[in-house]
C-alpha cells in the first residue's frame, strides 16, 4: 500500500467539509455513540418478533447474535486500524475490491439497510407512542407519528453536529440507565424465574426450531448492527489505531450485557404467546405484570427518547456515508436546484426514502430487508478482507471464515423461512438488490467511458 493510498484512506469523505475534526472525538464518547446508535429500536422493536421466531430461546438468540457479530466485528476492526478514515463501510470496500460496481453496490446495500433501520425506528416510535391512547401498532396513526418524526429528525439534523452530538451524549446515558432499570426491576418482580425459556415451545405460537432459531438470530443482528458507525469516525477518534477497536468492543459488550437483561426480563414476565401477540412493543407489555401502569408508561417514555434519539443520530450518520459515496464518485449526484453542501442534499434524499419505506411497510417487514441488505453487505465486507487485504493486514484466515460461514448460515435460514412465510418480502429484497448493482454498473460503465474519452482527446 503506498503512502497516497494512505492518504486517501484518512480522507475519504472530507472533501465537502462535513465539520471534520481529526482527534476531537474521545474513547468514551465514541463508545457513547456506538451504544447509542445500537440502542434505539433494536430491543424495543425486535424482541417480539425474535419471540415469534425462536419461542422462549428468544435471549439466546440474541447471546447468538452477539457472537456472530463480534466475529464480524474482527474484519471491521483489522481495516480500521490500519486505515483509520471517516469513509467507514465504503473505504473498507473501496481498499478490498476497488472503485468498482461491488464496491459501490455493498455500500449502497449498508445505506439503504440504514434508512431502512430509520424506518423501523420511526414505526417503533409510533408504535409504543399510540400504546398511550391504548393503540395497536395496526393505527394508521403509527406511521403519522412516524412520518412525524422523521420530519422532525430532518430538521434537527439541519441545526449542526453540536446539537446533535450533545443530545447523543444525554440520551445515550438515560438510554443506558433506565434499560438497566427496567431489567433489574422486572427480573427482581419475575424472582428470577424464567419458566418461558424452559417452557414447551411447542404449546406457543412461534416458528421454534433450529430454522427459527437462526431465522431469529439473523433478526437479532439489527440490534447490533450500529457498532458500524463507530468506523465512519476513523480518525475523528484520538489515537484511532488504538481506540477505534476498542470503542467497537466496549459497545458490543455494554449492549450484548443490556440486552441479555432485558430479554432475561421480559422472559420472566410474559409467556411466548403473551410477547408474539404485542411483539411491536413488547417490553411495554412486560412492564404492566413486573411494576404495574406507572411501569408501562415509564416504558413507553424511556422506548420514546430512545427512538427519537436514535433517528437523529442515524440520520446524520446515513446521509454523510452517502456523501462520502458522491465525493468518491461511487454514486450519481443530482442537485435539483439545491444549494449548500452536498451532505444536506443527501440528508434531503434519505429522509424521503425513510418516509416512504414508513409508510408503505410494517415492522416486520422493515426489519426483515434490513436484515438482508445488512448480511450480504457483511459477506462480502468478509470476503474482500480474506481475499485481498488478508496478507496486508496481518488477519487470521479462520476468524474471517469463520465470520463468513456464521453470517451464511444464518442468513439462509432467515431467507428460508421467509420464503415459506412472507414471500413478498425476500422478492423486494432480491429485486432491490439487482436494481442495486444493476444501475450502479451503468453509472460507472459510463463513468469510465466518459474518462477514457477524456484521456483519448
Amino acid at each position: 500500500m503506498t503512502e497516497n493510498d494512505q492518504s486517501d484512506g484518512r480522507n475519504e469523505g472530507h472533501k465537502h467539509g462535513d465539520d471534520y475534526e481529526k482527534g476531537s472525538l474521545t474513547l468514551t464518547g465514541s463508545i457513547a455513540m456506538g451504544t447509542g446508535v445500537m440502542i434505539g429500536a433494536g430491543i424495543f422493536a425486535l424482541t417480539g418478533q425474535v419471540a415469534e421466531l425462536a419461542g422462549g430461546l428468544f435471549p439466546v438468540a440474541f447471546i447468538a447474535a452477539a457472537l456472530v457479530v463480534a466475529f464480524s466485528a474482527y474484519s471491521y476492526i483489522k481495516v480500521c486500524n490500519a486505515y483509520p478514515s471517516a469513509g467507514g463501510i465504503a473505504m473498507i470496500l473501496k481498499k478490498a475490491y476497488g472503485p468498482g460496481v461491488m464496491t459501490a453496490g455493498c455500500s449502497l446495500l449498508m445505506y439503504f439497510s440504514m434508512v431502512i433501520n430509520e424506518s423501523l425506528v420511526a414505526r417503533t416510535f409510533g408504535t409504543y407512542t399510540m400504546r398511550i391512547f391504548g393503540e395497536g401498532s395496526d393505527s394508521w396513526l403509527v406511521p403519522a407519528l412516524g412520518v412525524g418524526l422523521i420530519v422532525a429528525a430532518f430538521i434537527v439534523n439541519l441545526l449542526g453536529n453540536q446539537v446533535i452530538g450533545g443530545l447523543s451524549k444525554i440520551t445515550a446515558i438515560v438510554k443506558i440507565v433506565g434499560i438497566a432499570v427496567f431489567a433489574a426491576t422486572g427480573l427482581w418482580v419475575s424472582g428470577l424465574s424464567f419458566d418461558t425459556l424452559t417452557g414447551d415451545g411447542a404449546s406457543s405460537d412461534a416458528q421454534g426450531g433450529i430454522t427459527g432459531f437462526l431465522a431469529a438470530v439473523a433478526l437479532s443482528i439489527l440490534a447490533y448492527k450500529g457498532f458500524t458507525t463507530i468506523t465512519n469516525s476513523g480518525d475523528e477518534i484520538k489515537e484511532p489505531k488504538k481506540n477505534v477497536g476498542r470503542s467497537i468492543i466496549f459497545s458490543l459488550l455494554i449492549c450484548t450485557g443490556l440486552y441479555l437483561l432485558v430479554t432475561l426480563a421480559v422472559a420472566g414476565n410474559l409467556s411466548v404467546n403473551e410477547i408474539i401477540a404485542a411483539r411491536d412493543s413488547s417490553l411495554a407489555e412486560a412492564a404492566r405484570p413486573a411494576v404495574g401502569q406507572w411501569g408501562e408508561w415509564l416504558t413507553i417514555g424511556l422506548a420514546i427518547i430512545a427512538t427519537i434519539s436514535g433517528i437523529i443520530a442515524s440520520m446524520f450518520a446515513v446521509s454523510r456515508m452517502l456523501a462520502m459515496l458522491t465525493d468518491m464518485d461511487l454514486v450519481p449526484h443530482r442537485h435539483f436546484g439545491m444549494s449548500g453542501r452536498i451532505q444536506k442534499h443527501t440528508l434531503l434524499y434519505t429522509a424521503v426514502i425513510a418516509l416512504a419505506l414508513t409508510i408503505f411497510f410494517d415492522l416486520g417487514r422493515i426489519a426483515s430487508l434490513g436484515a438482508i441488505f445488512y448480511i450480504v453487505m457483511d459477506m462480502a465486507i468478509h470476503w474482500g478482507v480474506f481475499k485481498y487485504l488478508r496478507t496486508e493486514l496481518d488477519a487470521k484466515a479462520w476468524v474471517l471464515l469463520t465470520s463468513l460461514v456464521l453470517d451464511a448460515v444464518v442468513l439462509g435460514a432467515f431467507l428460508y423461512l421467509k420464503l415459506t412465510t412472507d414471500p413478498l418480502v425476500v422478492g423486494v429484497g432480491l429485486g432491490a438488490m439487482a436494481l442495486i448493482f444493476g444501475l450502479e454498473a451503468i453509472f460507472i460503465a459510463r463513468k469510465n467511458s466518459k474518462k477514457k474519452h477524456s484521456d483519448d482527446d
